[in-house]
Parts: structure tokens; C-alpha cells; sequence
């Protein structure tokens, strides 16, 4: 195996500069073919709004190596990519990681598990991973290196997701706002949402609401226009400005994001609302800045109200729960790292390690039968079973030395040379 991971990320690079360097859908072809056919390597691009990485890797054949190891060169892939975005290599060497075999495997994991993430646990990495593996199938890039090592990659992904609890809970405000929400509310067949404003996190929210199926949302907003066109937007009803306290004495669910300077429910305004109100409690998500709704109309019983602060709140326990899950999640990296580095040792070794075993058992059975002969009538049945066993124990024991130097060297990332002298020393070519 001889595998590459180089790019960069929010981690080691400026926005400005991962901008430079991202490959837009339509270039990914050509850049997959200039890549592969230049280096003559198998070739994985990822390119997100976080990270730009090139996978690139070749396998060295068991049984014709055609390939020496190290061959693939980080520094002309480095040029690769800077030459492709027509910038001078010397602008973006220095923001780039390189990682090699185990430690190159051991990052596509975590990157897949969301451990290397801007936010641990947050699910969308596993499927851009997913369709940087796709679009590189789909440009005839991709062999069978990483072919195994991609699909590995959703395993791993999946596991994290499954066996931990690091992708719990969401860490978006307006995400966070429904979670809210499925806390107070068991169904939602019945309610109706009033949505107060049109600010873009109030249409980012509405979103997730909808989600809910409520039976009906309100739209109001000072500007009859505005509340025509978030309602098209959301399958709502645009409401009168005027009829506000009558709309808030009916709704079960508020979302409200004017943008006024000034609340624009106060406590004195909401006291007869609140008394007008006969049906269950009354969900207000406060998400303007500056607050459309004064905060001592909270009562945690029949008004529960919520400002921007208080869901960043949310927000942040729930990204401080995640943390504790970062440590098994890691395990889980470390096993499948170490797992599919012992699967590719033994598909690439294996022939050379089934023709050497085949080679000593046959060499083994031509002395002992030899043996055997000249002792013929000599032995017991017993005496014949304790030499065949010796016999076989000798090989076993002559042949543990090399199989384990061969597993270990490739586990180092080596084992080229090894695996070449093996053929020599033992006459295993063909």
C-alpha cells in the first residue's frame, strides 16, 4: 500500500485560501483525470466548505510489483494542486498536512466520524465523503485501494454515529428551537404556528417547524407584502398586522424575528392576551436581536418563552455532551484503522504467503516420506504420528518468522523490499 492524504482545512488554512483552492463540481472530472493519469495513481478528491484533501494511492502487486515505494511524490502533488487553481506553489505549501499510510487511513477515518470536524458530530461529512468517493467512481479514478479504504470509511462513520452518542442533539439555533418545542409539544397535528417578521433565521426555523406538520401557520408582519411571500413560501396564511393580540391569544407556537427596535410585546400588552388564552401552553421562540418580547412574560408553566441566548445555551450543552463521546469514537477509529491495515496486508501478502507455505508443506512431506520409507516396518502407528507431528511443528516454527517480519514491515508502512526478498530467498517467483 502506498497512500497519500494531503490538504488542508479550517484547522491549517484562512478561509480566503481554502476559497483559492476548492474545486467546484465541474472540475472535479478533469482534475481527477490530470491526477490519476499524471501520477499513475488511483485519485479521491474531497472538497467542502471546510477542507480541500487528494487521496491518492497505488497498490504494489503481490506477485509483480511494478511500482517502487514512495514513488508518489507529496511535493509534485502539492505543485498538482497549486498549479491547477493557477497559484504559485509557494502560497500554498506552507498551509498544507501530509499524511501517510496508517496515519493517511487513520485521518480519512476521523474525518468521516466527524472527529475532525469545525463541529464533532455534525453528520454531513460522512455524506460529502460518500460523494467524493461517487464522483471519483463515476471519473474511472479509483482503484482498488480506495475502493476498500472508502468504503471502509462509511463503516467507520457509521459505527461512531450508531455505537456513540457524538451525532446527539443538534447544535444549529433553529434546530435547537424544535428540539425545544418536541419538549413541550407530543403532537402537533393540532397546532398553529405564528411566525412574527420575516428575518432569514426565521425562515431557516420555519423550515425545521414545518417538519412538524403542524394543521396551520399564520404569517404576520407589518408589511402586508413580506407576509405574502413568507406564507407562498411556507404554506401559510398571511394574517393582519392589526389582529396581533388576537393571532397570539390563538397560536400554540410563536416564532418571532421583526428586527424592531423596541419589543414589541410587552408585559403590559401580553397580561390580556395571556388571560384571553383557554387552550394548552404558549411555545414564544424570541430569536431577534434586539428581543421582540419582554422576557418576564415567562412563567415556565403556561408561557415558555425563548431568546437567542437562551437556545445558544442549548446549543452549547449540546455540543458539551458530545465531547464526552469523543474518546470511544476514537476507539472506534483505532480499531478500523488497524483492522483494514491487517485486511489490505493480508490480501496483498497473501498469495506470496500461500505459495510459501504450499512450497515448505510440500517439502516437508517429500523428506518425511523419504524418512519414513528407509524406517518402513520400523514404527509404530504411534511412533509415526510423533514424527509426522514434529515434522510439522518444525515448519510451523520456521515459518512463523518470516509471515510475522512480512505483517509487521507492512504495517510500518514498508514491507516492499521484504516482500520482494521473500520471493528471492524461498524461489517463489513464477
Amino acid at each position: 500500500m502506498n497512500l497519500l492524504a494531503i490538504g488542508c482545512s479550517y484547522k491549517t488554512t484562512p478561509v480566503e485560501v481554502r476559497e483559492r483552492l476548492a474545486f467546484k463540481d465541474e472540475q472535479l472530472p478533469r482534475a481527477h483525470t490530470e491526477l490519476s493519469a499524471g501520477f499513475d495513481c488511483e485519485a479521491v478528491i474531497l472538497s467542502t466548505c471546510n477542507r480541500v484533501e487528494l487521496y491518492v494511492g497505488c497498490t504494489v502487486d503481490a506477485e509483480s510489483p511494478t511500482r517502487a515505494p514512495g514513488s508518489l511524490d507529496a511535493e509534485c502533488i502539492s505543485e498538482f494542486l497549486a498549479d491547477f487553481h493557477h497559484l504559485p506553489v509557494s502560497s500554498v505549501r506552507p498551509h498544507l498536512y501530509i499524511h501517510r499510510q496508517e496515519e493517511a487511513v487513520r485521518h480519512l477515518f476521523r474525518v468521516a466520524a466527524s472527529l475532525d470536524s469545525m463541529i464533532v458530530g455534525e453528520g454531513q461529512i460522512a455524506g460529502q465523503v460518500k460523494k467524493a468517493y461517487e464522483w471519483a467512481v463515476r471519473d474511472d479514478s479509483v482503484g482498488p485501494l480506495l475502493h476498500a479504504l472508502f468504503r471502509r470509511a462509511r463503516q467507520v462513520a457509521r459505527r461512531a454515529r450508531t455505537e456513540t452518542g457524538i451525532s446527539l442533539g443538534h447544535v444549529s439555533v433553529s434546530s435547537a428551537a424544535v428540539d425545544y418545542v418536541k419538549q413541550v409539544f407530543d403532537h402537533f397535528g393540532d397546532k398553529t404556528i405564528l411566525v412574527i417578521g420575516a428575518g432569514k433565521m426565521g425562515e431557516l426555523t420555519l423550515k425545521h417547524l414545518r417538519q412538524l406538520k403542524p394543521r396551520r401557520i399564520w404569517v404576520t408582519n407589518r408589511s402586508p407584502e413580506k407576509a405574502q411571500s413568507v406564507a407562498r413560501g411556507c404554506g401559510g396564511e398571511a394574517m393582519p398586522w392589526e389582529k396581533l393580540d388576537d393571532l397570539l391569544a390563538r397560536a400554540d407556537i410563536v416564532l418571532s424575528t421583526t428586527g424592531a427596535a423596541e419589543p414589541i410585546v410587552t408585559r403590559k400588552r401580553y397580561e390580556p392576551i395571556a388571560a384571553r388564552r383557554t387552550g394548552g401552553p404558549l411555545v414564544v421562540l424570541d430569536i431577534a436581536v434586539p428581543r421582540d418580547f419582554d422576557p418576564s412574560i415567562h412563567d415556565g408553566d403556561r408561557t415558555c418563552l425563548f431568546n437567542i441566548d437562551d437556545l445558544k445555551r442549548i446549543r452549547e450543552a449540546t455540543l458539551a455532551d458530545r465531547l464526552k463521546h469523543i474518546e470511544p469514537a476514537e476507539a472506534i477509529v483505532q480499531q478500523e484503522t488497524k483492522a483494514f491495515l491487517k485486511d489490505w496486508s493480508r490480501r496483498r501478502n497473501g498469495p506470496v504467503i500461500a505459495r510459501l507455505t504450499q512450497d515448505f508443506d510440500s517439502k516437508r512431506r517429500e523428506v518425511l516420506r523419504e524418512l519414513l520409507g528407509k524406517l518402513n516396518g520400523k514404527l509404530s502407528d504411534e511412533d509415526r504420528r510423533h514424527i509426522e507431528g514434529a515434522f510439522r511443528l518444525l515448519t510451523n516454527r520456521l515459518l512463523h518468522g518470516p509471515i510475522s517480519a512480512l505483517t509487521e514491515e507492512t504495517h510500518g508502512g514498508g514491507g516492499y523490499a521484504l516482500l520482494d526478498a521473500m520471493r528471492k530467498l524461498f524461489r517463489l517467483q513464477e
